[in-house]
């Protein structure tokens, strides 16, 4: 079953990474339509699938929730500080991204560390401090390991689990999927692959027009 979700995965997000010349970021994940009555006429409506509730502990131990990206477009990934694959490659580039947008108060980076064992606050702090993360605009986060395992593969779409036959005994994507404002899931990409994160890079501006937050 985990193998099942993490290759329907990769070939949704591939085939919406595809489509990326619209004027506006396609809406990815789950839909269903609704019948509303508009002036007096049955009218059929889509509800988006959107980001659950949460609250973790960052680096700095402080709890942050939902409620701490409202009105934010936002980058989430999964990783662990002791991944010696994909996690390096992944924030190198995701330095870039926190590079670009600092000072940028409409746009937030979110982390959630799947070593729930050994990612405490204080290794999670140490772990921003090396990568030279200064402020919270980047959150890494602690949680209870079935609350990260199931906004992984229910809210974001992304394969996050432990495997007794990895070495590490945990496995995840290396997807960064852009979130909008409505708790939308608007975009996933490669983490691990430059070109990738340039494009979300320019589809992180699209969202920020379509969202009317560019910078002044």
């Amino acid at each position: 079953m985990k193998y099942l979700l993490l290759f329907a995965t990769a070939i949704c997000f591939l085939q919406a990474c595809s489509n990326k010349t619209e004027s506006k970021l396609p809406i990815l994940g789950e839909r269903a339509p609704v019948e509303k009555i508009v002036d007096g006429k049955t009218v059929v409506d889509t509800i988006y699938q959107t980001i659950a509730p949460f609250a973790y502990l960052n680096q700095d131990s402080v709890v942050i929730s939902d409620k701490d990206f409202e009105n934010k477009i936002y980058v989430t990934d999964f990783f662990f500080t002791a991944c010696n694959t994909i996690c390096p490659v992944m924030h190198r580039n995701m330095m870039e991204v926190y590079k670009q947008y600092k000072d940028n108060p409409h746009v937030k980076i979110l982390s959630h560390s799947i070593d729930v064992k050994y990612d405490v606050p204080s290794r999670l702090k140490a772990y921003a401090d090396k990568l030279g993360v200064e402020s919270d605009k980047w959150a890494f986060v602690h949680g209870s390991r079935d609350s990260i395992f199931n906004v992984a593969a229910k809210s974001y779409l992304v394969a996050a689990y432990e495997d007794a036959s990895d070495k590490q005994g945990l496995v995840h994507q290396g997807w960064f999927v852009l979130v909008d404002t409505k708790k939308r899931l608007r975009g996933a990409y490669d983490g691990t692959k430059p070109d990738q994160v340039k494009l979300m890079m320019a589809d992180m501006e699209k969202l920020l027009k379509e969202e009317n937050l560019n910078e002044k």
